[in-house]
């Protein structure tokens, strides 16, 4: 009976431990680490002064545009003036303006209707304080042989410029066209006037100095 009783209670015993809920395991905690810590910091730097070690500039060469333009037509030769012969000025001697006038001088040697040279300028300075105005008077001479001599005609009253100098500018019109050659001699003398327009005196013909031409030669 008492081995009977004993094996009851090994029995319920065993029973009861295996009954009872089995306690798990505590988890295992992490070892702790040495982890760096990086810490960032921003450091905001005023400027104090500008920088003078910095260089200028260099500045670009300049750049040469050359532009070439073609000429779509050939223009029209320049007329020649008085202003283009000034160079060639021709000095009249003294002696042929026989104390009347003096200074006498022609700014080329030659003037056409339709060429070039178109115009010249004639002038000359008071030798005699009674002229007060000048008048240039012309004829035509034909060249190269001086067989006709045309009538003189008046070419009108000259410049008064001042200090008693007189000019005129003479032109291919100015020749009358009745008097007109195609080749010739243009011959002048200049005329002193005083106040009353009379003719005080007046100077030698200037001869063979000066051509006349109508066309180009």
């Amino acid at each position: 009976m008492k081995k009977l009783l004993f094996l009851v209670l090994a029995f319920g015993l065993t029973v009861t431990a295996c009954a009872a809920p089995t306690q798990a395991p505590a988890p295992l905690l992490p070892e702790p680490t040495q982890t760096p810590v990086v810490l960032l910091q921003t450091v905001v730097v005023e400027a104090t002064q500008v920088p003078t070690d910095v260089p200028p500039p260099t500045p670009l060469p300049p750049v040469v545009v050359t532009v070439v333009i073609q000429p779509t037509q050939q223009s029209a030769p320049p007329v020649a003036t008085s202003a283009d012969t000034a160079a060639a000025l021709i000095a009249v001697d003294n002696l042929l303006g026989k104390g009347v006038f003096s200074n006498i001088t022609v700014s080329g040697n030659e003037f056409s209707l339709r060429c070039v040279t178109r115009e010249l300028t004639i002038t000359g300075t008071a030798a005699l304080a009674d002229i007060v105005e000048a008048e240039l008077f012309y004829r035509m001479v034909d060249k190269p042989k001086a067989l006709y001599y045309s009538e003189w005609r008046s070419a009108g009253k000259m410049k008064a410029e001042g200090n008693g100098v007189f000019s005129m500018l003479v032109t291919g019109e100015t020749v009358h066209p009745d008097l007109r050659l195609d080749l010739g001699w243009f011959e002048f003398q200049l005329v002193g006037l005083n106040k009353g327009g009379g003719v005080v005196d007046r100077t030698q013909k200037i001869e063979q100095t000066v051509t006349y031409r109508i066309d180009c030669p």
